[in-house]
């Protein structure tokens, strides 16, 4: 860095203050450009490079009005502008999707998440960038003082009318907000983060006021929405059998990928059988690679997940009667295990809201069998048997949530567990994802085994929580013809794979339960359909339009129908005509969602006229 600043100072001389570092600005975007492409491969259009170095430029023009002197603005542009384009670049790349304002939400997970030289590395950068923030500014000069001016002047604009610069925006620059990507490469990322942040601070609207939500909860009473003998109060036995729900980290059938060339079935076969006996139904995840939180969130609270945003993190405010909750109030004990760090995704918080009363994390768990940093799928479901077996023996029914570790990137395997499949395939992270399923899938069926000895008549959910990452661009989907390399070109049958991941129900000694494909969210009503359970609930507020599957995605909903027909609602033309219907299901959805996670709680204390609780 010394050497580079040594000869950008004789460049700078000469050439003088302004010209000299709009030509610095234009020279770190052209390199950066060149870098994300190189490692990446994410780029903009070339119809949106004008106005992309444009919005840079004057990104370079405020930071130098700021700056103290050359070599601090140097130093400010140059780490700035490469934290900003490698860190959208690199979510691009694993997730699909650019930078998002509500990332910021997610920062304190990244931190807890990384370790050794990616924690060093991140921490020092995020270091330096504070460094640069609060270190920079020079308010002595009157330039400095014009540059504050802006950046207030810009602020105060786009928090008091969010709307209006939204709209002119997207008049502009255009707006998909199912593809974000694409959104990125027509506008940059400058502009893509000023305009989605308008949007951010345009829909933190009020909350739903009590005619909005009982306007919204009339709809989803009636037909065809929600038929009103499904949600009637009947006096019962509180249910007694014991639930276990076990969330597998991007757990997936990789035998879909034909041309990959696996050596043989990573899954083990008595998974395959089970699942086979049930019709391979599947999960419809509302995450891709990542964001576990909104998978965890819509399989116990049965409201879906509609925003790129984490659940978990700013919009699950306060206490609700999610399924742990509901459970818990007829004399479950309710009990989450994840062996990571307790934090993450703010799941101490989440967990309690939700009504879990005990969440044994990272800290609980001896850290006997590890996969790198990952604690084993074995050791793990080890140890929740013999908490179990205390309550078990008590006769206490019990609500076991249990979300697995082992299978984060980058798919690492321990000393015990040597690397059985091969693949042929051009991404590296194929054969490493094999391996894992292969190890994850037999760990499972063992525990599994051992759950119908000691369990038999409890009701065992197993399903994937997203996809797994297998390469930059969905490489190793792409080279299977899965996926395309982006979402902008997806058909309505790559849109079926990328949220679709293996689920198995078994309902006691029963067997597997036939359910055909299920959005997450379905998944607590239809367990406690098979409790018996017919108390009030807020799980069955979602249930679907009748003949209709719903999963909803950021700016999109995918439905199936008729015999497995499926159609990507999107506002387009010649869309079906019950895809308004579908519209406004997820809005009123949306409205009790907001109400019930992060409102003002309307549907449990209605106004006399409203009538709200017969939706409950």
């Amino acid at each position: 860095m010394a050497m580079i600043l040594g000869y950008w100072r004789k460049i700078w001389e000469p050439a003088g203050g302004w010209p000299a570092a709009l030509a610095t600005t234009t020279f770190w975007y052209v390199l950066l450009k060149g870098m994300t492409w190189l490692c990446f491969e994410v780029a903009v259009a070339p119809g949106a490079i004008a106005y992309d170095l444009a919005a840079h430029l004057l990104f370079g023009a405020i930071l130098y009005a700021l700056a103290r002197g050359a070599g601090c603005f140097f130093v400010s542009i140059s780490i700035l502008l490469t934290l900003l384009h490698c860190g959208n670049a690199a979510k691009v790349a694993i997730l699909g999707g650019p930078a998002m304002p509500d990332d910021l939400w997610a920062l304190p997970s990244l931190f807890l998440l990384l370790q050794g030289w990616p924690l060093t590395v991140t921490s020092v950068c995020g270091a330096v960038g504070v460094v640069i923030v609060l270190g920079m500014p020079n308010l002595r000069k009157k330039r400095a003082w014009i540059a504050v001016a802006v950046i207030v002047g810009g602020v105060t604009v786009l928090t008091r009318w969010p709307s209006a610069i939204t709209r002119t925006m997207d008049n502009t620059f255009g707006n998909s907000v199912w593809d974000q990507r694409g959104n990125f490469e027509q506008r940059g990322i400058l502009i893509h983060l000023t305009q989605e942040s308008a949007r951010f601070f345009a829909r933190a609207v009020r909350p739903p006021k009590k005619a909005e939500v009982a306007a919204a909860a009339s709809l989803l009473n009636a037909k065809p929405f929600l038929p009103g003998d499904s949600v009637r109060q009947v006096m019962m036995p509180m249910p007694q059998r014991n639930v276990h729900i076990i969330v597998l980290e991007s757990f997936w059938d990789p035998m879909q990928l034909v041309g990959a060339g696996l050596s043989a079935d990573p899954l083990d076969p008595r998974f395959r059988a089970l699942w086979q006996r049930a019709g391979r139904p599947h999960a419809l995840s509302p995450v891709f690679g990542g964001y576990t939180a909104n998978a965890e969130f819509e399989a116990l609270c049965g409201f879906p997940v509609v925003d790129d945003a984490v659940f978990f993190e700013g919009r699950l405010r306060q206490n609700a009667p999610c399924l742990p909750r509901h459970l818990s109030e007829s004399g479950y004990a309710t009990v989450a295990s994840h062996p990571n760090v307790a934090a993450f995704w703010n799941r101490v918080h989440a967990y309690r809201r939700m009504g879990f009363q005990r969440y044994f994390s990272r800290d609980d768990f001896v850290q006997d069998d590890l996969n790198r940093e990952f604690l084993s799928d074995a050791s793990l479901y080890r140890q929740v048997i013999e908490r179990l077996r205390p309550l078990q023996e008590s006769g206490v029914p019990v609500l076991n949530y249990i979300l697995t570790f082992f299978g984060h990137l980058d798919y690492p395997l321990g000393p015990g567990r040597p690397r059985v499949i091969t693949a042929e395939s051009a991404e590296p992270m194929v054969e490493a994802y094999a391996n894992v399923v292969y190890y994850k899938s037999r760990e499972l069926m063992d525990f599994v085994e051992v759950l119908q000895q000691i369990d038999p008549e409890g009701v065992v959910v197993i399903f994937g929580d997203h996809l797994p990452f297998l390469g930059n661009n969905f490489g190793g989907y792409e080279e299977s013809g899965l996926l395309a390399a982006e979402r902008g070109e997806f058909t309505d049958g790559m849109f079926k794979t990328l949220i679709s991941t293996p689920l198995l129900i078994i309902n006691g000694t029963a067997g597997p339960l036939s359910t055909g494909d299920l959005a997450m969210y379905r998944l607590p009503d239809l367990i406690l359909t098979l409790l018996h359970d017919d108390r009030p609930s807020i799980m069955t507020l979602a249930r679907t339009p009748p003949g209709l599957n719903i999963r909803p995605l950021p700016g999109m909903q995918f439905v199936t129908y008729g015999n497995d027909a499926a159609t990507t609602c999107r506002g387009r033309d010649n869309e079906p005509d019950w895809c308004g219907d579908v519209a406004r299901w997820l809005e009123a959805v949306e409205t009790l969602s907001q109400d019930i996670y992060s409102g003002h709680a309307h549907l449990f204390n209605p106004p006399e006229q409203g009538k709200i609780r017969k939706a409950l």
